[in-house]
């Protein structure tokens, strides 16, 4: 199949700013897309061949959008996934395949999924409502502190939360969760494996994840993991054992946790690109965007090396403001060397709304670190 300026058709369920970023490899390689989001001002709309407004979640806007298409990919993976697979019964190719997706989707399927497959995971207890687990803890069969997960439409720090007494559950939605112990960790790390439709698989360096302690998200994620060369190790092997099992088609996001006694576990994973793979677009030889475009096509995969180091800052919505976004003393951080900011196109700022990312590329890690700094206490994210 001729996929470069012919008339193929690339279907991607999701408008947002991981979508966004795809498309700039998919107008390099002149592939024809088609994008579907629930917003009219969402960020691809500008970048895609053609933007049709609709729900991810309902079965019949995610059907009638993907018949015409002849592969259909995600940018989030909470979509429709009876209509996914009507379609692939259909002979849409749809990557990742909707199996995967099942598992994927729902936290309390992914961590059962673990635990079937032997694949290292903290412990955890799943509940059909959240107004169960007040019961569990007075019957001693949960003990505080630990994590609460919405089991379904949980991502960037929504959905959870940790719980240190009974106070803490309170305003929770009453919705199928799961509790999971806290893990003491020393480093959160993530792993970005490949694969594509032919078997071949590739995996990222490991990337080391620096979050920030209110808001559950991300601050810095740093390439290459500052871990020795055993960890790193343990921790491919066991992003690859999760990729082998869930055989995935397209990226797998794989974020781990490496304990005080040096055991690798799964947190969770997401089958699409990923903030931890952003910094890549600056510092990789083959950045996960045109990854993902070259694994779902089949075609061969490409070198996942970093030629620097790279440092990746996210750009959220200060707290306090809302309303029309304003990139504060932007032009100042372009003032440092090696700094590349990404904005990816929401015109409203909230609290804590991803906005953007900027990756610092160095020949010297410590230096891209301290820069990287610089960057997060120069700009910010504000409204008129």
């Amino acid at each position: 199949m001729h996929f470069f300026s012919s008339n193929f058709k690339l279907g991607i369920l999701g408008g947002g700013q991981l979508g966004k970023m795809l498309l700039y490899e998919t107008r390099k390689w002149d592939i024809y897309t088609k994008v579907m989001d629930a917003s009219a001002e969402a960020p691809c709309k500008i970048a895609c061949n053609h933007f049709v407004q609709g729900s991810l979640l309902d079965f019949d806007d995610v059907y009638a959008f993907g018949k015409d298409v002849d592969v259909l990919t995600i940018e989030i993976e909470n979509v429709n996934v009876d209509a996914l697979e009507k379609l692939e019964s259909e002979g849409v190719k749809v990557y990742p395949p909707t199996n995967a997706l099942r598992i994927i989707q729902n936290k309390a399927t992914q961590k059962l999924f673990y635990t079937d497959n032997d694949i290292p995971t903290s412990p955890f207890t799943r509940f059909a409502y959240t107004s169960e687990i007040e019961d569990s803890i007075a019957n001693g069969g949960l003990e505080f502190p630990f994590v609460w997960k919405s089991a379904q439409f949980g991502y960037d720090g929504q959905g959870v939360k940790v719980v240190r007494a009974l106070k803490d559950l309170s305003g929770l939605p009453n919705v199928e969760c799961i509790a999971e112990k806290m893990v003491d960790f020393k480093n959160e790390l993530a792993v970005v494996v490949a694969r594509n439709t032919k078997g071949e698989v590739k995996t990222y360096p490991v990337v080391e994840m620096e979050f920030h302690p209110e808001a559950n998200q991300v601050e810095y994620v740093i390439c290459p993991a500052r871990i020795e060369e055993s960890i790193a190790k343990k921790a491919v092997e066991v992003a690859l054992k999760v990729s082998t099992s869930i055989e995935h088609i397209g990226l797998l996001a794989v974020e781990l946790f490496q304990t005080q006694d040096d055991e690798i576990l799964v947190n969770e994973v997401a089958p699409r690109p990923h903030n931890s793979g952003h910094y890549s677009i600056e510092a990789s030889y083959t950045n996960q965007f045109e990854q993902h475009i070259r694994a779902i096509l089949g075609l061969p995969l490409g070198k996942t090396d970093s030629k620097v180091a790279g440092v990746m800052v996210n750009l959220v919505g200060a707290e306090g403001y809302t309303g029309d976004v304003i990139y504060k003393n932007i032009d100042s951080i372009l003032k440092m060397d090696g700094v590349t900011p990404h904005v990816y196109g929401k015109k409203q700022t909230r609290p804590f709304r991803k906005m953007g990312h900027v990756t610092i590329v160095d020949e010297d890690m410590a230096k891209a670190r301290k820069v990287a700094q610089q960057v997060k206490e120069t700009i910010k994210v504000i409204s008129k």
